[in-house]
């Protein structure tokens, strides 16, 4: 489901299909060729995800996925349950260039109306797929995963050849055991133990954009 003109422009733009709109009454539609149909007085309230919703929805019918055979950037959210984090991932990794945002199991689904609504537009653009570490490892890309504690420092780490970016948990981080290449982390001043993981996972894609622009 996705709430909204703008985002529902978006998604016409990258070519996803519309199998149905709804409008609140006396509202414009957005262009496209889905059945319309209009709500009747105060359901729009009942039926969106939003306390003041917006007065378009529509319903979207999801692409099949798969990691892009050359990708070299991939960031990896690891059983993120907290939808506005998941969606600011999506959106920073588009931002910063990953061709890829991989999901894996125990996360929140990517196309919670929630998390579509806080990608802006990003999930519409780059892959989202459902994939475990093992899997970005064997398509060759050297799975790094963040901790708040250990590691090495993000701007002393080389993420100039294919690279998975795995950032963990809200609550408990990417697990020690996890099967991964290597640790990094980003030092941080005062008594803040973490940085919220969506703003760490942008801290770290623009690093990776800067040193591919540098190299």
């Amino acid at each position: 489901m996705v709430e909204g003109a703008a985002l529902l422009t978006q998604a016409i733009a990258a070519g996803w299909q519309v199998e149905a709109q709804f409008v609140a009454p006396g509202a414009d539609s957005v262009r496209c060729d889905a059945p319309l149909f209009e709500f009747a007085p105060n359901v729009i309230e009942r039926v969106a995800t939003t306390e003041a919703p917006q007065p378009v929805i529509a319903i979207v019918r999801r692409r099949p996925q798969v990691l892009p055979a050359q990708a070299t950037f991939v960031m990896v959210a690891d059983r993120i349950t907290d939808p506005g984090n998941a969606g600011t991932i999506i959106r920073s990794a588009e931002a910063a260039g990953a061709q890829c945002v991989a999901f894996t199991a125990g996360s929140v689904d990517p196309y919670n109306p929630k998390v579509v609504r806080a990608t802006a537009g990003s999930l519409f653009r780059v892959p989202v797929v459902s994939a475990e570490l093992p899997e970005l490892r064997a398509a060759g890309l050297s799975v790094l995963a963040t901790s708040s504690h250990h590691g090495t420092p993000y701007t002393e780490a080389s993420f100039t050849g294919p690279v998975a970016l795995v950032v963990g948990n809200e609550a408990h981080g990417v697990g020690p055991d996890a099967e991964v290449d290597g640790w990094i982390t980003i030092p941080h001043e005062g008594a803040a133990e973490s940085l919220n993981v969506a703003m760490a996972a942008t801290v770290l894609a623009f690093e990776v954009a800067r040193q591919r622009r540098a190299g």
